[in-house]
């Protein structure tokens, strides 16, 4: 399975932390939501330092044009509304 994209992983984990938040789950079924959370989690942590990634590079290169060059590199690319 590919690695879901930001927006896909953000909502995840909202998803998740609506379930705990809302409570009647066991035991069992909180730790399982908790550990996918922190994994989920994790995902999105990795796209945003990415993101920083790309922006740090340009600030450093004075690159005004950054969401045109890299935008695919940390978006998931493909995106059809991106021009």
């Amino acid at each position: 399975m590919s690695e879901p994209t930001f927006e896909e992983a953000r909502e995840e984990l909202a998803e998740i932390v609506g379930k705990l938040e809302a409570g009647g789950l066991t035991l069992e079924e909180s730790l399982a939501l908790w550990n996918r959370g922190e994994e989920v989690a994790r995902v999105c942590t990795e796209w945003l330092e990415k993101a920083q990634a790309v922006l740090d590079a340009a600030a450093e290169n004075g690159d005004d044009d950054v969401a045109n060059t890299d935008a695919d590199a940390t978006s998931g690319a493909g995106d059809s509304t991106q021009e």
